[in-house]
């Protein structure tokens, strides 16, 4: 497969490509499009079968590559049973329902959720929550950011609210909205770990 940085390039550029399409299935969808992007995804389809049939080099690049397939995988079975779904007439989960106001707020999902009042003391937690920012990021296909740096901004966020918030607790939340990894931070009231969900 050529050096690493090599595959890392061509592998990015793969992840780019799927990202592509599925703006362009979601534009179809949504009507903004007449026509599924049928050339667009066999063109994904012709790169990802030319990487399937790749001696890799190392486990790892076989793994990075594994689970890109299998997330154009998901979204194959996903377009194909929407498109099926908006030819019968039926509503997909692509479609605005009609009873939904079009004013409806987007919805976070929530990748997970921490305290984190000390981060030095507490690296278990902070390992954890840079494993879910990271997993996140690798399956949208965006670079992975060192743990020291990651470390470095998590602990200026807390020492920031501390100085805002006196005796309040910290909680990080992981969460992807419109197809974008999000790391919140926000000061909670002791007793009040509901509003760590909101």
């Amino acid at each position: 497969m050529g050096d690493s940085a090599s595959f890392e390039r061509d592998l990015q550029a793969l992840a780019t490509q799927l990202r592509k399409v599925e703006a362009e299935y979601t534009m179809y969808f949504s009507g903004r499009v007449p026509r599924p992007p049928v050339e667009s995804r066999l063109a994904l389809d012709r790169a990802v079968k030319k990487f399937d049939r790749t001696d890799f080099e190392n486990p790892t690049q076989r793994f990075q590559f594994s689970s890109l397939q299998a997330r154009y995988s998901s979204f194959c079975e996903l377009w194909d049973r929407n498109v099926r779904a908006r030819e019968e007439g039926r509503t997909s989960p692509f479609q605005r329902a009609p009873s939904e106001p079009a004013t409806a707020a987007p919805r976070d999902d929530v990748l997970h959720a921490t305290r984190l009042d000390d981060p030095a003391s507490q690296s278990e937690r902070l390992h954890d929550l840079y494993d879910a920012v990271m997993d996140a990021r690798r399956q949208d296909g965006q670079d992975v950011v060192p743990f020291h740096k990651f470390a470095t901004l998590v602990r200026e966020q807390v020492r920031s609210l501390h100085e805002r918030h006196p005796g309040d607790q910290v909680w990080f939340r992981v969460t992807r909205r419109d197809g974008k990894v999000n790391l919140s931070a926000r000061a909670v009231k002791d007793g009040d770990e509901d509003a760590a969900d909101g």
